[in-house]
């Protein structure tokens, strides 16, 4: 069966009015929005005709946007629900999501083409010079010095192409003419014939005669001939000189306008022309400066700060007539006379000025502080007299006059007027104590004045300051005044204190006036608060460090002696008092002192001690012996055996040495000193193993002692070798983890036998462990390669807070370098921080020898003597036990 098929261009034709594609097969026809689109079903396609107006407004308003209309349609008798809602709210959500994923993909295309187009196609400059500007870190400094300067390559200043021509006018060749006649030199001849005509002027002759006169006026003002210039002032003007970029223009272009409309709204404004004027100054343009100003005093006459300013602007020979006008249109000003009296350059006339502005002004206490300061002694006294009468209720007249006057009577009689004029000025009374102490030497009449005036303050209603009286008492000390200053300490210290702060304040005050140089008002402090607190230990040794430090040996001596008879169960103020006798070399007073202290505590161990160091120190063996065997007898501890193997060892007697050793050990078997003076003596005595089993048998009864690990493991290593004692350090940390030097004792028996890299490894393990020990970190220093020892210094000063150790070994880095006073200060630095360690001060004294003066190197020993050191590096500890 053959089908005909339709033809192209019946394909291609129009349908038959009113056609409905598969009526003829039964088919139903029907329209969707995707046919027609969003919008309105068109009339025709409805069967409505045209022009039947009012069915089509019904359509309209049967019309829904998203159900179409409500009266046709496939869905028009079937109910929107929930899950339709449901459903449509989905859909939408899809098609938000496909629209984002279509947006992201769109906005990535359409920014991939810009760059493609802006890199390839149109590169902007930055882009254009991107990859040189990464080759610039790779630069020298000598390559970034090269570069020349940018000049100016600007057309600015070329000559125009073209150039313009402008007839003369008529009135440039009269005023020509003019000056012509006048230079114009008169003919003899023409003046004989009887003619009038000016002769022809030789303007070339003129011109060369200009130029000569003009030359030697610059000679007479060359720099060659002017022998007075100041080079250093005009060097400065020419460093001074401000070369103003093209923002700097733009900006005061701004600032010129903003000070323009400033001044033209509020002419009466001051500050405004004062800033404008400034404003041109910075610029550079001291003209319009000076015009600026003088448009502001001519609108703003009675105001001294635009005069002022004006005056600053004006140049030297016009600024005292300047300075007059101010003074005339302000005569009450005391800035205006004092400027007047500035610009003066003779005191005479000076004085002259300030006589005139009084006159004017009587009341003005600068006035006549300014015209006293240059007057002499006489005309002083005179001249205060008179301002104390215009200014009764400034204090500070009337005090300048007090002391000014010659006799002590006429000097109370002005403080007593003061007094009458202001009750309630505490410098007046504080003045008059003074007065007492310097000019009568009545110290009885010093503490009455204080006390009467405090009362009489207190009466008035004033408060009293503390803190303001104690710096009164500083004051009157650096004057001299001690009386003054103990007097107002006694009289004002405790005020608006509470009873049970009193010793923390009062020993807070002090030190405070310690640190600043006030010795004599931290002594006043310390006596008063020993009057309240008798019986504090405290504040005796408080007071006696500040005598030992600031005061004499007698002051020391007396305070110590009224410390032990008011507190005579204090053992240490005992031993400080006996040992400032020994010190001064009276032996007998210092045993004395002794005596009476074990005669006041009978069991104190120290003062046995103290008398046994005594005795054997002013080589007194026998003494020291008897002494020990009696503190022996009586039950002594540890200590006292010690002291007695050490005499023993002083003397040489080996067997009376391990006797006591012996007996010492049965009794007091934990005490390690003992174990490690036996070890000492063996090993000194040549019997290494022997020393060995000591050191051994002490770390069974004390096994936390880094020392007997140290010792052991020293003289292991010199017996056996390495590998034991590092068998020994091992057994040593792990008793003991928390002690570095152990970990430091590993590191250098490792670097004494050529192990760099073993040693490398346990420090670096050590730090780990203990990031902030100084001792490992000084020794790290050392063991570093030179090059990068200051890196490892700047390290460990951070990690250890500067501590004493780390100071040490950058002091010594220093002095390796030549940089000697950089190692002084160092060295200084770590003495003072560790005063105790001997380490220190071993390598500052020889620091000195080497490189110092007889003066630095007597002052290191004096200090070191007085800070008595007793500590220092493991080995010399165990060599020389402290006695």
């Amino acid at each position: 069966m053959f089908v005909r098929l339709p033809s192209y261009k019946s394909l291609k034709s129009k349908p038959p009015p009113n056609y409905i594609a598969g009526v003829g097969r039964g088919a139903t026809g029907f329209t969707t929005r995707s046919d027609i689109g969003p919008g309105i079903y068109s009339i025709a396609a409805l069967g409505v005709h045209k022009d039947d107006e009012d069915d089509e407004d019904d359509l309209r308003e049967n019309f829904d946007e998203f159900e179409g209309y409500h009266d046709m349609g496939l869905f028009n008798s079937a109910e929107y629900d929930d899950k339709d809602l449901e459903a449509d709210a989905v859909w939408e959500s899809v098609d938000e999501y496909m629209a984002s994923r279509r947006k992201d993909r769109k906005e990535k295309r359409a920014k991939l083409e810009m760059d493609k187009y802006l890199i390839a196609s149109n590169p902007i400059i930055n882009q254009q010079f991107l990859h040189l500007k990464r080759d610039l870190k790779n630069m020298t400094p000598e390559q970034w010095d090269s570069i020349p300067e940018v000049g100016n390559y600007s057309r600015r200043n070329k000559r125009k192409r073209f150039k313009s021509f402008v007839p003369v006018p008529d009135t440039l060749l009269e005023r020509a003419r003019q000056e012509r006649a006048l230079l114009a030199s008169l003919d003899p001849k023409s003046l004989a014939a009887g003619g009038t005509e000016t002769p022809a002027t030789d303007l070339t002759a003129v011109g060369k005669g200009r130029g000569t006169l003009l030359s030697l006026t610059l000679d007479q003002f060359s720099v060659r001939n002017f022998t007075s210039i100041d080079t250093e002032a005009y060097l400065a003007g020419l460093n001074s000189t401000k070369i103003l970029s093209d923002a700097d223009i733009s900006d005061i272009k701004k600032a010129r306008l903003l000070m323009k409309s400033l001044t033209q709204s509020r002419p009466e404004y001051p500050r405004g022309w004062i800033s404008a004027a400034r404003l041109e100054e910075v610029a550079g343009d001291i003209k319009a400066a000076r015009r600026l100003i003088q448009r502001g005093y001519h609108k703003c006459p009675k105001n001294e700060d635009v005069w002022l300013e004006a005056c600053r602007l004006a140049r030297p020979d016009e600024a005292k007539a300047l300075i007059a006008k101010g003074v005339k249109a302000n005569p009450n000003s005391v800035k205006l006379w004092l400027q007047a009296a500035k610009l003066e350059h003779e005191q005479q006339n000076q004085i002259r000025v300030l006589m005139k502005a009084l006159q004017r002004v009587p009341t003005s206490v600068r006035l006549w502080k300014a015209i006293v300061e240059l007057a002499n002694e006489e005309d002083a006294r005179i001249l205060l007299q008179r301002a104390v009468e215009c200014c009764p209720l400034h204090v500070e007249l009337w005090l300048a006059l007090a002391r000014l006057e010659i006799s002590y009577e006429q000097a109370k009689k002005v403080l007593n007027k003061a007094r009458e004029k202001l009750p309630k000025e505490p410098s007046i009374w504080i003045t008059a104590a003074k007065l007492e102490e310097a000019a009568n030497g009545n110290t009885e009449s010093v503490g009455k004045v204080i006390d009467r005036g405090i009362r009489s303050l207190q009466g008035e209603g004033v408060e009293i300051d503390r803190d303001v009286w104690m710096k009164e008492a500083e004051v009157a000390e650096r004057a001299g005044l001690i009386v003054t200053c103990q007097t107002i300490i006694k009289n004002t210290i405790g005020v608006g204190v509470e009873e049970e702060d009193r010793k923390r304040t009062w020993v807070a005050d002090a030190e405070e006036c310690k640190k600043r140089g006030s010795i004599e008002t931290a002594r006043a402090i310390y006596a008063h608060a020993l009057t309240v607190f008798l019986t504090k230990k405290s504040i005796w040794l408080k007071a006696a460090q500040l005598e030992k430090s600031h005061g004499t040996r007698e002051s020391l001596e007396a305070l110590l002696r009224k410390a032990v008879t008011n507190q005579p169960q204090a053992e240490v103020l005992w031993l400080m008092l006996a040992k400032e006798k020994w010190v001064a070399g009276d032996v007998p007073a210092a045993r004395a002192i002794l005596q009476d202290a074990y005669a006041a505590i009978p069991d104190s161990e120290e003062i046995w001690l103290a008398a046994f160091k005594l005795e054997f120190e002013s080589h007194e063996p026998e003494r020291a012996r008897m002494l020990l065997a009696k503190a022996r007898e009586r039950g002594g501890t540890g200590r006292v055996w010690m002291k007695s193997v050490i005499v023993e060892r002083e003397l040489g007697n080996t067997s009376e040495e391990r006797r006591l050793l012996e007996e010492g050990l049965k009794l007091f078997p934990s005490f390690f000193k003992l174990w490690l003076m036996l070890g000492q003596m063996e090993d000194r005595l040549g019997h290494a193993a022997n020393a060995k089993g000591a050191y051994e048998s002490g770390l069974v009864h004390c096994p936390k002692c880094p020392t007997l690990w140290l010792s052991l493991a020293n003289i292991v290593e010199r017996m056996k070798g390495l590998s034991e004692a590092r068998a020994v350090l091992t057994m040593a940390r792990k008793k003991n983890p928390q002690d570095p030097q152990l970990w430091l004792a590993s590191i250098r028996a490792e670097s004494r036998h050529g192990n760099r890299k073993e040693a490398d490894r346990l420090m670096a393990k050590a730090l780990q462990q203990w990031p902030s020990s100084g001792i490992l970190w000084a020794a790290c220093i050392e063991m570093v390669p030179r090059p990068q020892r200051k890196r490892r210094s700047a390290d460990a000063l951070n990690r250890t807070n500067k501590d004493a150790h780390v100071i040490a070994a950058v002091a010594k880095l220093f002095w390796h370098e030549r940089k000697l006073d950089a190692a002084r200060d160092w060295f200084n630095q770590a003495v003072t921080l560790a005063p105790d360690i001997g380490d220190f001060w071993a390598w500052y004294y020889k620091f000195e020898l080497r490189h110092g003066t007889d003066d630095s190197r007597n002052d290191v020993l004096k200090r070191c003597i007085t800070a008595e050191p007793k500590h220092g590096a493991w080995y010399f500890t165990v060599i020389s036990l402290p006695i």
